[in-house]
């Protein structure tokens, strides 16, 4: 266990440190599920696991809260696997290695877990805490939410009894979030012939590295590279010399920009010249473009392993020629809530390989008719290259309620604790919220959290002083719910 567990608030950090000994991504997650039943075993509390995956963990009202309001305590127990290309880590195996940086905590060349680690060791601090003043809680563990919200989706209504619902996975200490996009898993499959390699071709890997990625919704707007975007925007310009794909891969989750893609290319021998100018002069156009944004951007050429096939030249030119025509990010900003997109989507996985191609695009939008349009628009592309496209794991938005009595309420508390105003957001991410509370349309919903910045990608942190006005938000709320 790193420093962290000594820091402050003592029981969040110490549940967090645990939490980072446990490896838990997407589909992995029988560890850090048993060790939450051990948790409610050890403090004598009620859990139970559902058919999902999902794990729940009840603790009585303190003494003179009883007639309060049940609240739920609603965070999830994956995180997204994402490291550097120069960092020896397996996530089904290794533990996340966080440590201090300053003001922040951050994790060795891998994601750090505070998205939704954070969220659950605030609430197991809760269900631990002798002292704290609370009505009936009941605290939601939900199973696979990067990839999916599967446990959101499983979730049956009457299990839970609470009828306030915390959130405990947002990532701007400070602001209250009463709303989220929605969104749809594309899933785009193709095939292509081969032909035989032309004995004079040169081989090269060309690499594009070193973007920072990050969060497909929260981060979408802030003009971050696509490596997916880069790299087919050179290769389209290097087929005026006689280039030809062997392989191509990119990004590996459609929830996060892409920081890193890379394609095995032959090269006419008498190109090879053109070509290397070529790459050059676009390095330095991109490198310009993104200069405020990504400053360790790298654009590679280096010697490859010959290979005997290469994509046939149609498919190449199509399937190239769609990628770059794609929509990509930031399509539309909100109309009613300033500085808030409405309308986004993120190329996140690409693979061309062995005559078989695959594309994992992620949708998002406030409002679900812009949702479908956009996702008809995706389809309509690759299908007229004749690929296989498939919806999938689509999950609702979370419609703003600016009337909310817990918004009113949390917003007087933070005045009474910081002496200032909370802000008040919709994020362009998806929530659980919106699954949950249709399985739960009596429910008033409110998610907080600490500042974490760069989730979904190697340079995850999360802000340490934010972690305590969250857990004094956290505690000043619950002690002041009101009577049911």
């Amino acid at each position: 266990m790193s420093a962290i567990h000594e820091l402050q608030p003592h029981a969040l950090w110490q549940h967090f440190a645990a939490i980072c000994d446990i490896p838990h991504p997407s589909f992995h997650e029988d560890e850090i599920r048993e060790h939450l039943i051990g948790f409610a075993k050890a403090h004598n509390l009620e859990c139970q696991t559902d058919s999902a995956g999902n794990v729940i963990i009840r603790k009585p009202a303190t003494a003179g809260m009883e007639n309060r309001v049940g609240v739920v305590l609603q965070g999830h127990m994956d995180m997204v696997p994402q490291k550097n290309s120069d960092t020896v880590h397996d996530f089904t195996t290794d533990p996340i290695k966080a440590y201090i940086d300053g003001d922040w905590v951050t994790a060795e060349g891998t994601t750090l877990g505070a998205d939704n680690g954070m969220g659950m060791a605030a609430a197991l601090a809760v269900l631990e805490s002798k002292d704290l003043q609370h009505g009936p809680i009941e605290a939601l563990f939900t199973a696979t939410e990067e990839t999916g919200m599967i446990g959101a989706q499983g979730l049956e209504p009457n299990t839970l009894q609470g009828k306030i619902l915390l959130n405990l996975d947002t990532e701007d200490e400070g602001e209250l979030y009463i709303g989220c996009a929605g969104g749809t898993r594309v899933e785009v499959k193709g095939k292509y012939t081969t032909e035989e390699v032309d004995n004079g071709s040169v081989f090269k890997t060309l690499t594009i590295s070193g973007l920072k990625g990050g969060h497909s919704g929260c981060d979408i707007h802030l003009g971050r590279g696509n490596a997916i975007k880069l790299l087919a925007r050179i290769i389209q310009r290097l087929e005026a010399e006689g280039i030809r794909i062997a392989s191509l891969t990119g990004g590996s989750l459609a929830n996060a920009i892409p920081r890193e893609a890379s394609a095995v290319i032959g090269i006419p021998a008498t190109s090879l010249a053109a070509c290397e100018k070529i790459v050059d002069l676009i390095n330095s156009d991109i490198t310009a473009e993104l200069a405020e944004v990504e400053s360790n951007l790298s654009i590679i050429m280096a010697d490859a392993e010959p290979t005997s096939e290469l994509m046939s030249l149609p498919a190449q030119n199509n399937w190239i020629a769609a990628i770059n025509a794609c929509p990509n990010g930031a399509q539309r900003m909100s109309d009613s809530i300033e500085g808030v997109v409405e309308t986004s989507l993120n190329i996140g996985v690409l693979n061309i390989r062995e005559g078989q191609i695959f594309v994992h695009i992620l949708p998002r939008s406030l409002v679900g008719s812009c949702n479908d349009a956009i996702n008809d628009s995706v389809a309509g592309l690759f299908k007229l290259l004749g690929a296989e496209v498939v919806f999938s794991d689509s999950y609702l938005g979370w419609k703003p309620n600016a009337n909310s009595p817990i918004l009113a309420t949390m917003k007087q508390v933070y005045l009474d604790l910081f002496d200032k105003e909370a802000g008040v957001q919709v994020v362009h991410a998806g929530l659980e919220c919106g699954l949950l509370g249709s399985k739960y349309p009596e429910w008033d919903m409110i998610s907080f959290g600490p500042t974490i910045r760069f989730p979904h990608s190697p340079d995850e942190k999360v802000h340490i002083q934010s972690v305590a006005r969250f857990w004094d938000l956290l505690v000043a709320t619950l002690k002041v719910i009101p009577e049911a």
